[in-house]
């Protein structure tokens, strides 16, 4: 799966920027290949609001 940061995390809780760290994100625009997993499915679903992820 590719996942893109399209939203900052400037200003959310600290869970919400560890949690895109761990994805391995850093700027608005970066993109990344994950595999497809349940504790990677797990943290984009708690981050969805800050991703776009394409299948």
């Amino acid at each position: 799966m590719k996942i893109t940061l399209k939203r900052s995390v400037i200003g959310r809780p600290q869970y919400q920027v560890d949690t895109v760290k761990a994805l391995g994100l850093r700027k608005i625009g970066d993109s990344r290949e994950v595999s497809d997993s349940a504790p990677v499915r797990g943290m984009i679903r708690t981050v969805q609001h800050l991703l776009e992820v394409e299948a």
